[in-house]
């Protein structure tokens, strides 16, 4: 495997914007560890290695377990995660899958029920912005490094 090309060197512009996205992302006032979550679960469902192994660890440093990583792709069959990580991961999945049925209502309603239109809005940026990042890793060839 081989990287493409450097896209933070190519277009600077692009990487600063995205940069910025993260900026507003980090103090959104979303929880840190819920935010990992949020980017290993879209990561999964794009298929980004990239993404996946930058993000289980930082989930790591944050004290999050090996159990809820290693099962965030089942979370719907694992006892693991509260109600409210489950209604934002299937927010995530909802957003990130949006060209095959949109947010269905009741995935709208069942994230609703556990947060404000204020963190609504910004788990739909995180997941906005970690599928924009997925998508620059892929096209351009990123893949994780073997520690």
């Amino acid at each position: 495997m081989k990287v493409r090309f450097n896209y933070t060197e190519a277009n600077p512009g692009a990487f600063q914007t995205m940069l910025k996205l993260e900026g507003f992302n980090r103090t959104s006032g979303l929880d840190a560890k819920l935010y990992e979550l949020i980017k290993i679960r879209a990561s999964q469902i794009n298929g980004c290695a990239f993404c996946i192994n930058m993000h289980t660890k930082e989930a790591r440093k944050l004290g999050e377990t090996e159990q809820r990583i290693y099962l965030l792709n089942a979370w719907r069959e694992a006892p693991f995660y509260t109600d409210k990580e489950r209604a934002v991961l299937e927010l995530t999945e909802a957003v990130t899958r949006i060209s095959e049925q949109g947010v269905p209502q009741d995935v709208y309603e069942n994230a609703r029920a556990h947060v404000g239109e204020a963190e609504y809005v910004a788990i739909v940026m995180a997941v906005n912005t970690i599928n924009a990042w997925n998508r620059l890793a892929i096209s351009t060839g990123m893949f994780p490094e073997q520690d």
